[in-house]
């Protein structure tokens, strides 16, 4: 990782110090219950900067990161995140600036800049699942979001755009994992569809999962070209703009995986998985 990329993140000109083993993520998360502000089932911290020091501190009030260790459950998931949130970032989906840094014991966490702040200012964000009032983060479509988003969004048309391309992106890299929480809106000057996040091929932990979390065009699994389409006329995006973004860029994509810190099978696997998501949309 090049001292570019950590001006970027942390605007320093070398990767911060974290005085921390994947042993103590959960130690450490535990101690700070009730006082954090990030939600999920993942052990994963709220880390701040100390800049004199070039170090990342855990801590229970308002830290400027969010550092995600390995799990038992999933192996190799911060590795699978920074590579997908990497490729989102190559054909120009707003992420925020991200990295892996390594933990004291060398085992790779993801560590990811807060776009909920602004300094010392906190940026309100709500969720879909909170917009729409869904208890059930799994439970529901992706047009759901499409037309709320059209109702509360300052900037409609883009941003159901931008919306539709992530939607696109998701199923690209076989992220069928995104829910109703992972998608949400900033309140900053405006109402706005919050940078991307989350982002993960949930297809190499989950091989036999369906391809989405919510359905498109009443389907969650099996999806075509055609269920796309369905969903873009329904969100009324113009065909010649719909997936744009993505024509000619499958050489890159699998470019950026086979550079990633992912294990060569989960490489090689995700570069196939790549491939024939493309296939079946014909792009």
């Amino acid at each position: 990782m090049s001292a570019e990329l950590f001006r970027k993140v942390f605007g320093l000109g070398r990767a911060p110090i974290i005085r921390l083993s994947l042993r103590d993520i959960p130690l450490k998360a535990q101690e700070m219950v009730g006082k954090m502000s990030i939600s999920g089932v993942q052990p994963k911290l709220s880390v701040k900067l100390d800049k004199a020091h070039a170090e990342l501190i855990a801590v229970a009030g308002e830290g400027g990161y969010i550092l995600k260790p390995q799990t038992q459950a999933f192996s190799n998931t911060p590795e699978n995140e920074n590579c997908c949130m990497d490729i989102a970032e190559s054909i120009g989906i707003n992420v925020p600036p991200h990295c892996l840094l390594a933990l004291t014991d060398g085992s790779l966490a993801y560590v990811v800049k807060r776009f909920d702040r602004d300094g010392q200012t906190k940026i309100h964000q709500e969720t879909f699942s909170q917009i729409l009032g869904q208890k059930d983060k799994y439970s529901g479509s992706v047009e759901q979001i499409g037309i709320k988003l059209k109702q509360v969004s300052s900037v409609p048309g883009l941003d159901v755009q931008l919306f539709f391309e992530r939607v696109v992106f998701n199923f690209l890299i076989g992220n069928g994992d995104a829910h109703f929480k992972n998608y949400s809106i900033s309140h900053h000057g405006g109402t706005r569809l919050s940078p991307a996040y989350d982002m993960v091929c949930s297809k190499l932990a989950l091989p036999k999962g369906a391809d989405s979390a919510l359905t498109i065009n009443g389907k969650d699994d099996k999806l075509t070209r055609k269920d796309f389409d369905v969903l873009a006329d329904y969100l009324e995006i113009p065909p010649r703009v719909r997936y744009e973004k993505f024509v000619g860029k499958i050489e890159l994509m699998s470019h950026l995986i086979k550079a990633s810190r992912l294990p060569a099978e989960f490489r090689s696997q995700f570069t196939g998985i790549l491939a024939s998501r493309y296939q079946r949309l014909g792009i």
